[in-house]
């Protein structure tokens, strides 16, 4: 991490104590509060309400117009922006370079992660330290923190894939992490996820501290630790560890007989100092690929994930001088204050078929694959389902379930080196972006 990353940290930490209009330090100066204050001299609700603020910090990049979902999803073909007042949600996202010195860009979903991986180590690192807290309480606290933490490094190392990131960034302000390389930055996710899930395991009936109502049916220790393993699954499906992805999902709250949305989702409000969901935004489009690529149920009816998700437009919108066009618009978020998936049922059941066919194991993953087709999209069943195309097969069904919740298509297809598939409208010699740069401030401050 950078020094001016590290200093922002924690000013960011006391910003969210500060909105979420609870809690106190028990400290010399609160107009200029210290990590070292922090970590030595926590008080209980300053500690339970930096808890929260995790949610807060983890929440702040996802819903904008230039924000997780809309980037991940205009690259990987799911969505457009067209936004007068800035083309470069077009000619950056779309074009042949994504710029580094850009933070709402090509240096975008990388200080605010950091942000919050420093907020969390300051709540580890003062819970020796906070009087009147039980043991189980703590053992909350750290399960709950180094699960963020893990989607935090997530965000992070999904849009700069290859190029590695830092992740020993609980250092003093001066000293700078080393970027390592993608696998290693996966084994520390795994590892935090691990840790959290052992931690929660001794963490009594309840956590000290409210959760947002995003995390209803998920917001105690037991059920959390069930959001954990969801999580730990998908990590290791990306790092193709296939045994371990199908134990973690025996462990999660993957239930066939449950609703498909059954899950834990970001929430959104338009009370004074919370968030509103930006996807909403008239500038969001849906691609028209998403349309022309579907299947049809038996009464000739569209994939019923196309029906339930996107809605026709009076008139086509267009950008880049006539290139791009479409006649669609999202309805998965049809208000400023609609949930965004973090993880849910249906994703699981896929990433239960996705293990399965990487361990080959084919039969489960095809009931998987049909359950899926003929409940998410009523589709008929598929009945040719083989080795040969199973991967394409799933690939399809994870990209019309999870369409425009969280740059899933994007990140499938790189996985799978097919990105070489997506369509390419401005310039067919541009090829689509593989990853986003680290930031210049990150890289000029190592010179």
């Amino acid at each position: 991490m950078t020094i001016q990353l590290t200093k922002k940290a924690f000013v960011g930490l006391f910003t969210v104590l500060g909105l979420s209009g609870c809690g106190s330090l028990d400290v010399p100066d609160l107009n200029n509060p210290s990590l070292d204050d922090f970590r030595e001299r926590p008080t209980r609700p300053a500690v339970l309400t930096a808890a929260t603020g995790l949610l807060l910090g983890h929440r702040a990049g996802v819903a904008a117009p230039n924000g997780y979902v809309a980037q991940l999803g205009i690259i990987g073909r799911e969505a457009y922006v067209f936004d007068p007042a800035d083309p470069r949600a077009v000619g950056e996202l779309l074009g042949p370079t994504l710029d580094p010195g850009g933070p709402a860009f090509g240096g975008n979903h990388w200080t605010n992660p950091y942000l919050n991986i420093r907020n969390a180590n300051a709540l580890l690192d003062s819970l020796d330290q906070v009087p009147n807290t039980p043991d189980a309480e703590k053992e909350g606290l750290r399960g709950f923190a180094k699960t963020m933490q893990a989607l935090d490094f997530l965000v992070v190392i999904n849009t700069r894939d290859i190029e590695g990131a830092p992740i020993d960034v609980n250092l003093p302000i001066g000293q700078l992490a080393p970027i390592v390389g993608k696998e290693a930055v996966f084994e520390r996710i795994a590892a935090l996820l691990d840790e959290g899930h052992a931690h929660l395991g001794s963490a009594g009936e309840s956590f000290p501290f409210q959760l947002s109502p995003g995390f209803a049916g998920f917001n105690t220790p037991t059920t959390f630790r069930q959001f954990n393993r969801a999580l730990a699954a998908r990590v290791a499906v990306y790092r193709g560890r296939y045994p371990e992805a199908l134990t973690a999902l025996s462990q999660s709250f993957l239930n066939q007989s449950a609703s498909l949305d059954l899950g834990v989702y970001h929430s959104f409000g338009t009370n004074s100092g919370d968030t509103d969901n930006g996807l909403i935004s008239v500038n969001v489009y849906a691609h028209p690929s998403i349309v022309t690529d579907a299947e049809f149920q038996e009464n000739d009816t569209v994939d019923d994930r196309v029906v339930r998700k996107l809605t026709r437009l009076p008139e086509p919108r267009t950008a880049a001088d006539g290139k791009l066009s479409t006649e669609w618009r999202f309805r998965i978020y049809p208000t400023n204050n609609s949930p965004v998936p973090i993880i849910r049922n249906e994703e699981l059941i896929l990433l239960r078929a996705e293990a399965n066919i990487g361990d080959r194991n084919l039969g489960p993953a095809v009931d998987d694959l049909n359950f899926i087709r003929t409940t998410s999209g009523r589709l008929p069943p598929r009945l040719d389902i083989d080795e040969n195309n199973a991967l394409d097969e799933l690939l399809k069904q994870k990209r019309y379930s999870l369409l425009f919740e969280g740059g899933h298509r994007w990140i499938d297809l790189r996985r799978y080196g097919r990105l070489d598939t997506l369509p390419r409208e401005l310039d067919p010699d541009i090829e689509p972006h593989e990853r986003f740069p680290i930031p210049a401030a990150e890289m000029n401050a190592r010179q």
